[in-house]
């Protein structure tokens, strides 16, 4: 198969998840190629929710373990780009372990670089997006956001190799609380640094920390499955600002991991048939019908995020999201069952904006001000639909990239791959 990066081409919630455990379950017998050993994370943290049920029906909603890891052998491994939530590991291993899992913290390696977010970040994420009132962004409250941003503004954030030095580690977490308090007086209380402190410690006694040279020796082992989080839709340059994540969401940090160890992998966009976002922000295509009749099983309002909506295919979002990523080697396309049963999904080619008939929206250098200017005018703009029919035939004629695994359902025996279309090859046995 080689290395593959999985990357969301919408909002987020395409799929990714059950995209990579199906990755991690097959190879190609006319190639001989192997099973993949590892999951690489390269953004986001704990606020990723991705859905990944096992052929004997377990279901597990993946934050920081990579969505290979129902599958026995595979590894994780959190890169430097991602922000790390030590509590939310353990939460999450706790419930692996329920489902039969006991090993995925044995299976996991973390950078010492990566960066940690602490209940100080998530208290202060969620004071902030309390004080928005009516006009939030939709973050998750996990605290991503605090975490990247209190690392730009300081030249000492914790990070996971802290975790093997006490004293310094305690030093690090104590600016991190006295920055919420002088920050947030009136936010909610937090633990003490003490406590946060032996957790974090206990955390690095049951993973391997590990430096840079660990990911390079995982891509000379075998192949790896990069995966993203949330979608590039809501990437931190590139999406409709303000309503995005802290987080590069394109392909651009799995390509710099692997460049840095002389190594090359295949791009995959995930999307749905239909398109969804989940909370605030510009949704052209939306329909109050459809997220009535289309509720997802495991997406529902949320105290923080807000609700999960749905809408029609959006080509012209798809577009702009494959140009800003810098195009694809192929697409993986899921929830065709429901694109079956739907025969008045539609697709939205153009949209009525700015006093015309767009039908690209053009991407650009790093510019928050543009892309808030770009994010008014999505929000009054208007789609021109024509007829869904056969979606993967519309996808690839308005996409201009191959289809090469369609999914029909939440296990890895619901998809359908096709032979030598493009470098990736994800023929099922």
């Amino acid at each position: 198969m080689g290395h593959v990066i999985v990357v969301d081409l919408g909002f987020g919630d395409a799929g990714k998840g059950t995209v990579v455990d199906h990755l991690c379950r097959t190879a190609a017998p006319a190639t001989g190629a192997r099973l993949p050993t590892a999951v690489v994370r390269f953004n986001g943290g704990a606020q990723a929710a991705h859905n990944v049920v096992a052929p004997d029906g377990r279901h597990h909603t993946f934050a920081q373990f990579g969505s290979g890891t129902f599958v026995p052998g595979v590894r994780t491994h959190l890169s430097r780009f991602m922000l790390v939530d030590p509590l939310a590991l353990a939460a999450e291993a706790d419930h692996l372990r329920t489902l039969g899992v006991p090993d995925a913290l044995a299976r996991l390696t973390v950078d010492r670089d990566a960066l940690l977010t602490t209940p100080y970040h998530r208290a202060a994420n969620r004071a902030r997006e309390s004080a928005r009132g009516a006009a939030r962004h939709g973050s998750c409250g996990m605290g991503v956001g605090e975490t990247a941003s209190y690392a730009l503004a300081h030249d000492d954030p914790p990070r996971a190799g802290d975790c093997l030095s006490p004293a310094r580690l305690r030093r690090r977490l104590a600016a991190v609380r006295d920055w919420y308090r002088a920050v947030f007086p009136d936010g909610e209380e937090v633990p003490d640094v003490g406590a946060c402190a032996d957790a974090f410690t206990a955390f690095a006694e049951h993973v391997r920390i590990v430096g840079p040279d660990h990911l390079a020796a995982l891509l000379r082992a075998g192949d790896v499955v990069f995966e993203g989080a949330q979608g590039v839709l809501l990437d931190e340059w590139h999406g409709f600002h303000p309503y995005t994540t802290w987080s590069t969401t394109t392909f651009a940090n799995a390509e710099t991991l692997l460049a840095e160890a002389g190594a090359s992998a295949a791009r995959l966009g995930v999307l749905r048939a239909y398109a969804t976002r989940h909370g605030p922000g510009p949704f052209v295509t939306e329909d109050p019908a459809l997220t009535a009749d289309l509720p997802d099983p495991h997406n529902g309002t949320g105290r923080w995020q807000g609700a999960f909506r749905v809408g029609h295919l959006d080509a012209v979002a798809l577009r702009y999201a494959l140009e800003a990523a810098g195009g694809v080697d192929g697409l993986a396309v899921t929830h065709l069952d429901v694109a079956g049963a739907r025969p008045d999904l539609r697709v939205c080619r153009s949209y009525e904006m700015d006093g015309g008939r767009v039908g690209r929206l053009e991407t650009g250098p790093p510019d928050l001000d543009r892309q808030a200017a770009l994010t008014r005018r999505l929000l009054a703009a208007r789609p021109v639909y024509a007829p869904l029919g056969d979606p993967v035939e519309t996808i690839e004629d308005a996409l201009g990239a191959p289809v090469v695994l369609r999914s029909y359902g939440p296990t890895s025996a619901d998809k359908k791959a096709d032979q030598f279309r493009t470098p990736i090859d994800l023929s099922v046995h």
